[in-house]
């Protein structure tokens, strides 16, 4: 169930992504982005653990790409949708 996650524990800072090259900022800001819409766009009745699961995805699949700094809020929308509608794939692959 959803309302047993808390988004504020997924939450980066500027120090918490390390180096990009005076971007931290905007990195922080799109990761948390990030986590912000998967979880907006999450249905109620999700279950806890799949939902932890598909969250710990976006560190592990953003932080280190070039493309980060420059995600606009739709690309992001996008990303969380597929992810949702393809979660058997995106945990299998992940060995969930």
């Amino acid at each position: 169930m959803k309302e047993f996650v808390v988004i504020h524990d997924y939450l980066v800072s500027e120090a918490i992504v390390g180096d990009w090259d005076g971007q931290e900022e905007i990195v922080a800001e799109n990761v948390n982005e990030i986590y912000h819409t998967l979880y907006d766009l999450a249905e109620e009745d999700i279950e806890t653990e799949i939902l932890e699961q598909l969250l710990a995805l976006i560190w592990d699949n953003w932080i280190g790409q070039e493309v980060l700094p420059d995600l606009e809020s739709e690309e992001i929308y996008e990303w969380c949708r597929h992810v949702l509608d393809n979660r058997e794939q995106h945990l299998q692959r992940e060995d969930y």
